[in-house]
């Protein structure tokens, strides 16, 4: 009896509505985090007149040492990513987004807590042990030329507006349409941004309620087109792709446990895996709703197919939704 009760009991559990969100990820190289590609989010738009917001927090580690005939890439350092998202309700079924971020670039603390993990768990740490800890070091080379970066630098990055359309609502489910728009804010010269505007389209996808579990599932895909480059020049890849899934299972009332998959297209015309090869990132985390309006979550992503992410990062966000 035990065995039907339990089943009965998490599906009887009420998906909030409008709280169930995919966990914010951001791909934080220093190459594809320069570009306008969005993050997952619901399909679902906010009530004319409405407003949220939410904070993003983003801390990634990274080391990357690789090269052929024709290519040098080395990239060393930490990246601290901190972004405003606000949210309004235009019309019924239409939402404006914004998006203010600001980075951090230098050597980082994380590296002796990585290497401990490493060697805990007998584990490659990719030539880490060959390099001096907490180095800030981004140089690529090519025949044609590259980029460099060895001085920690901070600041405004680049701003995104994208304009959300609900076009399709069922029992449960929900389909959207965006536009989105990244302008050339950041200082290119100190990898804060691009250096130029980047347009996109995605479509977006959320549902409730699958098997007889209290889940939520979210899914993007979508297409960016890149703006001429200074900084990446003639290496740049201007056509890319993105998509992505992701699973909200509501464990309690207050508590949630999410999962989802990021993927991307390659940022540069490359053989390097690290910037010629596309992404694709794994993300796990947990969401509290702590109080009726407000929820916070913690959530650790990692490269799936190494080197074309952060080793890790670390990401935390705290939302307001009417």
């Amino acid at each position: 009896m035990g065995r039907r009760v339990l089943p009965l009991m998490l599906g009887s559990l009420p998906v909030i509505a409008g709280a169930a969100e995919p966990l914010y990820v951001k791909n934080l190289t220093p190459v594809t985090g320069l570009l306008g590609l969005p993050s997952q989010r619901s399909a679902d738009t906010l009530d004319k007149g409405a407003l949220s917001g939410a904070l993003h927090t983003g801390v990634a580690n990274f080391y990357i040492l690789d090269a052929d005939a024709d290519e040098y890439l080395n990239l060393d350092g930490e990246i601290t990513r901190v972004a405003l998202e606000l949210r309004y309700g235009l019309l019924a079924n239409w939402e404006l987004q914004l998006e203010l971020p600001w980075m951090d670039h230098s050597g980082g603390n994380l590296d002796k807590a990585i290497d401990d993990w490493h060697d805990f768990w007998g584990m490659s740490d990719g030539g880490r042990d060959q390099v001096p800890r907490d180095l800030l070091d981004y140089r690529y080379a090519t025949p044609q030329g590259g980029f460099g970066l060895q001085e920690d630098s901070s600041g405004l990055g680049d701003i995104s507006l994208s304009l959300s359309h609900a076009f399709y609502r069922d029992a449960g489910a929900v389909a959207s349409l965006v536009l989105g728009y990244k302008f050339g804010t950041g200082d290119e010269d100190d990898f804060l941004g691009s250096g130029a505007d980047d347009g996109f389209v995605a479509l977006r996808f959320s549902g409730e309620h699958l098997a007889q579990l209290p889940l939520s599932w979210h899914g993007q895909a979508g297409y960016l087109r890149a703006g001429d480059s200074d900084l990446l020049a003639d290496s740049q890849e201007q056509n890319l792709w993105f998509a992505g899934v992701a699973v909200d299972w509501q464990l309690a009332d207050n508590w949630s446990l999410l999962a989802q998959v990021d993927s991307n297209a390659a940022p540069l015309d490359g053989d390097l895996k690290a910037v010629g090869g596309e992404a694709y990132l794994i993300t796990v985390g947990g969401r509290w709703r702590f109080a009726r309006h407000w929820s916070a979550e913690l959530s650790v992503i990692e490269d799936i197919r190494v080197q074309t992410g952060p080793d890790v990062t670390f990401q935390a966000s705290l939302r307001y939704r009417p």
